[in-house]
């Protein structure tokens, strides 16, 4: 998922008992309000909406966090934070985007997934510091979004189709993905060689 998918997520977006993570929306800053800078909108194109499977291990993760979530509501109480969506329209009364504002309302009331622990929702500044610290202590140059690159080549390398990988990453086309999203290495090309020359038997 994009890095905005993914903290653009809510409760509603996942369903567990299904094994499915729906992607239809994206997050994005725009004002400088700490309260109310983060909006949602829709996705990169159209055919970035799309449905993810939940494989085990990230099941396990969603349901333990989604406990955990509950028993901090639970704790904190008065001080658990709490957010509506506030619908934006354009000058023809167009609805285009919602912003994303706290609030103790019910009324349009939306559990983010990803938040601090009092339910402080902070958008994709969330990774912001965990990446400083693979950065600057561990010294990898990497970045949340990088993750969606890693995925393609781990996928294809292990033999899935690139359609697949592409339908999973939001791709309409291919192409996409083998041009920003597939990397090679040397050992990579160095296989592709080792591995003609043995299906070819030039020995």
């Amino acid at each position: 998922m994009r890095t905005g998918e993914v903290f653009a997520l809510t409760w509603d977006d996942i369903d567990l008992d299904n094994r499915i993570i729906k992607i239809n929306k994206t997050v994005y800053a725009k004002d400088k309000e700490e309260n109310s800078r983060w909006y949602l909108g829709t996705t990169k194109t159209i055919g970035s909406h799309r449905e993810v499977y939940i494989c085990d291990t990230l099941y396990s993760i969603l349901y333990d966090y989604k406990e955990l979530q509950n028993k901090y509501k639970k704790k904190y109480g008065k001080n658990y934070k709490h957010y509506i969506l506030e619908e934006v329209k354009n000058k023809y009364g167009k609805l285009v985007e919602y912003k994303i504002i706290e609030s103790n309302s019910k009324r349009n009331r939306v559990e983010m997934v990803f938040t601090r622990k009092y339910r402080t929702y902070s958008g994709t500044d969330i990774v912001k510091y965990p990446f400083k610290v693979i950065h600057h202590e561990l010294g990898i140059k990497c970045r949340f979004y990088d993750l969606r690159g890693s995925f393609a080549t781990i996928s294809l390398r292990s033999g899935y189709e690139i359609k697949d990988i592409a339908e999973v990453l939001g791709h309409k086309r291919i192409e996409t993905t083998e041009k920003y999203y597939i990397s090679s290495t040397k050992e990579d090309k160095k296989k592709v060689t080792e591995m003609y020359e043995k299906t070819t038997n030039f020995h």
